[in-house]
């Protein structure tokens, strides 16, 4: 398709990333799905469709949330279970009443950031998960529980906390053995960055390499670019997921074969997708994922009020239209070399209106 072709090389041309790829599918065929530019600059190494991204946020609904599903439906945890019930160390805090389902749909009062990982690369890599821990109970509550909504990576680390408590395994080995590999995803995974074994799998594989990391002094490549979560050894409830866009987009056709009831079951239920994924009352949000922020959104103009996505800070994006079964991946480096080219934000929005007026002569 052109129109959507000369768009990516024209956002590679002009810096807004050094490359990407970017895939869309509707009603489970895949109508485009192509690399562009570099993922490298000091190696010029080209992107391919192979090419591993750090998707950042997108861990949040694609490896945290899928997870907190999975305990639900294990009967392990319920939704409106308080943090006191499911975490000793917030017993008689003011957090205690914190519930599940508050951390999901950002609106626990916590606050969004905090740079733990000033404290943390101070103390031995071995004391640190313990570290982080005290930091996330000592957190004051900036707003009434359940009154403001405010994004927040703090809740999602607390998230991770829960998971690995309950299921007893951490949270890449859970997501692992619960989601990815009985659904054959080889290409979503965590990198950890404590273990003394290099995974073979991930010898031969080409990353997308991030930002020049002012402190730890390099050209982050295969390597969590979250401050946070590099600092806990490269798995976070927040941050911390690696994929390619061909295995997003085989993980967000599962679950919109589940919500709609084409699978009636897989690794997850149909009715465990639904509840998650459908608006939450008052709160108009769903669990673990976002929604277009109206006449803003990332995703433009023409994206149906039941869609559902995420950010990430790298560069990274999905969006799922559950009405239409439309679905835009859009995955790049742009934080490479820097942070500060932030000119995807403009872009976002644009390549999707494009894809959405020209769907029906992919």
């Amino acid at each position: 398709m052109k129109p959507v072709d000369d768009l990516m090389k024209n956002a590679v041309a002009d810096g807004i990333f050094p490359g990407g790829v970017l895939y869309v599918s509707e009603k489970g065929k895949i109508h485009f799905h192509q690399a562009y530019g570099t993922a490298d600059i000091v190696s010029k190494r080209p992107v391919t469709l192979e090419t591993v991204f750090d998707l950042a946020s997108l861990t949040k609904p694609l490896a945290t949330t899928l997870s907190i599903m999975k305990l639900v439906e294990q009967k392990k945890l319920e939704l409106d279970q308080s943090l006191s019930m499911l975490i000793p160390g917030f017993a008689g805090t003011e957090k205690g009443e914190i519930t599940v389902r508050h951390l999901l749909s950002h609106t626990s009062g916590l606050t969004d950031y905090r740079p733990y990982y000033e404290k943390l690369i101070e103390i031995p890599q071995k004391k640190r998960k313990k570290a982080i821990r005290e930091l996330l109970t000592g957190e004051e509550l900036i707003h009434p529980i359940g009154r403001k909504t405010l994004y927040s990576d703090i809740g999602f680390m607390i998230l991770c906390w829960m998971i690995e408590e309950i299921s007893g395994k951490r949270l890449n080995g859970f997501v692992s053995d619960e989601i990815y590999t009985p659904a054959g995803l080889k290409d979503l995974f965590f990198i950890d960055l404590e273990s003394s074994k290099k995974n073979a799998y991930l010898l031969n594989k080409e990353f997308a390499a991030t930002e020049k990391c002012p402190w730890r002094r390099k050209i982050l490549i295969g390597e969590v670019h979250d401050d946070n979560a590099f600092a806990v050894g490269g798995i976070d409830g927040h941050a911390g997921l690696f994929g390619t866009a061909a295995e997003v987009g085989r993980l967000l056709l599962l679950l919109q074969s589940l919500y709609h009831g084409y699978l009636t079951e897989s690794v997850l239920l149909p009715g465990t997708v639904r509840q998650f994924l459908s608006r939450q009352g008052h709160i108009n949000r769903v669990l673990g994922f976002d929604i277009p922020d109206v006449g803003k959104s990332s995703c433009g103009h023409y994206f149906s009020e039941k869609t559902v996505g995420h950010l990430g800070f790298t560069g990274t994006s999905f969006w799922m239209d559950l009405e239409t079964e439309i679905n835009v991946i859009l995955l790049t480096n742009r934080v490479h070399p820097s942070r500060d080219n932030d000119r995807i934000r403009a872009f976002r929005p644009e390549i999707h209106d494009v894809i959405i007026k020209n769907i029906s002569i992919f």
